[in-house]
Parts: structure tokens; C-alpha cells; sequence
């Protein structure tokens, strides 16, 4: 699905599309219809949250009977504003972002200001709400105190040692990490903690050396699904199957994973469901209906216990 100064970095971010694309969503001959609504969404990256955050975006919009263009801007800020740049120029009625990380947004909003182009933030919200549309906000830092009160009631007081393989540092990771980290009880120390830049490979190889320097590691908390599950391979393979996995996204993989016991626990955080809310309120908002305009999306920690109850993560 990617904490202090930088946990206002957070996001989990984007979708996958590298140039801007026009996605062929009906409209409606009606003046003053939500066929009128033109939304531009501006994803951050190329994870499967992002690509599956961009299709609940572009299905959303064809339900709402609004046109929407899309870019993507790769994990780097500057493509960021380019693509904001690109997308007041097709005079958008407003923008949904994903974005790359917090400390983009003030000049993102500023571009859109200055085009009278209001912004709709999904994922994170700005500390002034009266400078965007909207925001569909995950709470990150209780998505990680999720995953640490499960190891808490599994630890059942003992002391343990715990490892974090967070995401990219500056983006969401921060938040999940923080959260996970200050809800850690005091008898679960955390003995490593590096990124795994939401990379499976990557992951893999910082769990190799983790599980190398802390052959006594108990519990891992891992920012995401596809590198728990790289994590899982390494520790398997230093004959470290004991080493409970926590992680976050909810996807379909990562509930078979837990279903089967590779992955203890996770923290579903659905990107349909973001997407969803966030066309759909953007479009209320924008026609002065009655909407929430900060929305908050609904987190679950599921475990063996509950796979039944997880959301759908990606739209079909």
C-alpha cells in the first residue's frame, strides 16, 4: 500500500500511469449535473495501492458522470508540480492528489490557488483545512498501533525484540512507524529499524541482514504487504520461521498470507475505499452539498479471526 517533521511527510501514495491520460468517463448534457465535473488526479507512485487507488478513482468517476485525467508523479515532488502545472491547465473543476510526500503540498497548493483550482488530498490532511477542498485521511499512526497492540497481546508481557522494515523515508512509513513504535509496550524493544523503500527486493535483503544482527528477533513490523512477505522468505530461509510478521494494506495476497500464517497479522487500509470517498466527495463538496470534508477511512487489524471482515482493497 509507503513520521516528527517527517511524519507530516505521510502518504501512502499513488498510481501507476506515467503520462497524463484522459479517462473516457460519460458526461451529462445537464447544466449544472456532475457531468460537468472535470477531476484531475495527480498519483504519487507505482505501488499496487497506487494502481489500484487510480482504477476506484477513474470507476468512481464514471458512477459520479465526471470526466477525469490523471498523471503519475513517481515519488518525486518536482514531478509533482509539473504535473498540478499540467493539470490547472486543462482547467480541471479540481484536483484529487495523492501526494508524493507533506512538504510538496504547499507549493502544489499554492499552483492550484493561483489557477482557482481547489484541491482534494487523499490519504493525508494539511494542519489548515481551509486551504483544500477535502481529504480522504487515513490515520497512519493508528494503522502502526494496530500492529503493535497485536504484538503486545501476543507478547504477553515477556520481553521481546522487535525489527521495523519501514517504507521511503518522508512518506507515509514515517506515520505507520511512529504509530507503531510509541504503542509498543516497554518489555518490546526494537533492535533494528531501516527502510525497505517499498521495494521486495530491498526488503528482503534489510531483513537478511536484520535477522543476521538479531538472530534472537521475535516480531517484525514491515510498512507493507509485498516486502513483509519478501521479509517472510528471508527469514524462512535463515531458519527464522518463528519470526512473527506484522504488516498493513489488506490486499488479497496479504490476506492468504495470514490465512496461512506467513503474516500474523495486517492492517487493512483499503484503496478503493479512498478512492471512492474521495471522488465522491469531491464532487458534493464541489456542488455545496452536504458532505463530510474531512472523511475518514475506516482501519481493521485482521488476523486469522477475522479475514471475513476485511474490505476490499482493489476494485475488480
Amino acid at each position: 500500500m509507503r513520521i516528527s517533521v517527517r511524519s507530516r511527510r505521510a502518504m501512502l501514495a499513488a498510481f501507476a500511469g506515467t503520462t497524463l491520460v484522459l479517462s473516457g468517463c460519460g458526461t451529462s448534457d445537464d447544466s449544472g449535473s456532475s457531468g460537468d465535473v472535470t477531476l484531475g488526479f495527480v498519483n504519487g507512485g507505482d505501488t499496487e495501492f497506487h494502481s489500484c487507488l487510480q482504477k476506484a478513482v477513474e470507476q468512481e468517476a464514471k458512477t459520479e458522470n465526471a470526466k477525469v485525467f490523471t498523471a503519475n508523479s513517481h515519488q518525486n515532488s518536482t514531478t509533482e508540480l509539473s504535473n498540478i502545472e499540467d493539470m490547472t491547465s486543462r482547467s480541471v473543476s479540481a484536483l484529487i492528489v495523492q501526494t508524493v510526500n507533506a512538504d510538496a503540498l504547499k507549493a502544489d497548493i499554492a499552483k492550484a490557488k493561483a489557477a482557482n483550482i481547489p484541491i482534494y488530498l487523499t490519504s493525508v490532511a494539511t494542519s489548515d483545512v481551509n486551504d483544500i477542498l477535502g481529504a480522504a485521511v487515513v490515520d497512519l499512526g493508528k494503522l502502526g498501533a494496530l500492529d503493535a497492540g497485536w504484538i503486545a497481546k501476543d507478547a504477553g508481557g515477556k520481553s521481546v525484540e522487535v525489527g521495523v522494515i519501514a517504507g521511503a523515508p518522508g512518506a507515509a512509513s514515517d506515520l505507520m512507524v511512529g504509530g507503531f513504535t510509541k504503542a509498543l509496550p516497554s518489555t518490546a524493544k526494537v533492535v533494528a529499524n531501516q527502510p525497505g523503500m517499498f521495494n521486495p527486493v530491498k526488503a528482503q535483503d534489510v531483513a537478511e541482514n536484520m535477522i543476521q544482527a538479531h538472530p534472537n528477533l521475535q516480531y517484525a513490523f514491515v510498512a507493507s504487504e509485498d516486502m513483509a512477505l519478501a521479509a517472510r522468505k528471508a527469514f524462512d530461509a535463515a531458519g527464522k520461521k518463528d519470526v512473527k510478521i506484522v504488516t498493513a494494506n489488506g490486499t488479497a495476497e496479504g490476506l492468504a498470507a495470514v490465512k496461512d500464517g506467513r503474516l500474523s497479522a495486517t492492517v487493512a487500509n483499503s484503496a478503493m475505499s479512498i478512492g471512492q470517498t474521495a471522488v465522491k466527495n469531491a464532487v458534493g463538496l464541489l456542488a455545496k452539498k452536504k458532505v463530510d470534508k474531512i472523511a475518514n477511512i475506516p482501519l481493521l487489524l485482521v488476523t486469522k479471526d477475522n479475514l471475513s471482515k476485511a474490505p476490499q482493497y482493489c476494485p475488480k
